[in-house]
């Protein structure tokens, strides 16, 4: 597996994390912040050992990219998706022809943003060299996100997204140890289109490390 070269970004001063700027956390520790409802704002892109597997997701970086840098040029842009598209880089997976990837450049950088990207919602947000381990990181979670009555498919999902940004697989034992229920519970409850998004999240994350 290729090395991740993020120096070319930070040589550039290209922005590709940012804590909420807007949303104001419930709870602050020295740690990191907690959401109780949730925010969208936060952008972490390469923390993880994940990498970019599909069109989609290099359209959704480049777009971040491009909103989380408000003064970069159009030339900066192209010379930056170039580089991450260069597999020998440790950024992509696939090898995307020069015509299409100039194809998707056009549709971000005519993009206003009256709304930011997509981005999925946190509610417990590490800070950089917080010196926790990942069993540590899963366990304030788990007490942070509290025993639920009946396991929500909006809690079973945070649930997953915490369990798969921290490069750990997905498993019925860990979910119901997070939420504080029982591992019936969570069977019970978890919807199709979950179980669906489960597999996904594991297999990419099986496929990326």
């Amino acid at each position: 597996m290729s090395h991740r070269k993020v120096e070319y970004l930070h040589r550039n001063r290209i922005i590709y994390r940012r804590y909420p700027i807007n949303d104001k956390p419930n709870q602050v520790f020295t740690w990191g912040v907690f959401y109780q409802d949730g925010t969208h704002e936060c952008y972490e892109l390469f923390r993880s050992k994940a990498k970019i597997t599909t069109y989609r997701s290099l359209k959704w970086h480049l777009l971040v990219l491009w909103y989380l840098n408000d003064d970069m040029e159009d030339n900066t842009l192209k010379r930056l998706a170039k580089f991450i598209c260069d597999k020998d880089n440790g950024f992509i997976t696939f090898t995307i022809p020069l015509k299409l990837l100039n194809i998707i450049i056009k549709q971000v950088v005519i993009q206003d943003f009256d709304k930011p990207p997509k981005n999925k919602i946190r509610k417990v947000i590490f800070k950089d060299g917080c010196g926790l381990s990942i069993s540590e990181k899963l366990k304030i979670v788990g007490s942070l996100i509290g025993r639920i009555k009946k396991a929500s498919n909006k809690s079973l999902y945070n649930a997953m997204l915490d369990i798969n940004h921290n490069d750990k697989l997905i498993t019925i034992s860990k979910l119901a140890s997070m939420l504080k229920c029982s591992t019936r519970t969570i069977h019970r409850n978890m919807c199709n289109e979950l179980k669906l998004e489960k597999q996904r999240l594991n297999t990419e994350l099986h496929e990326k490390i």
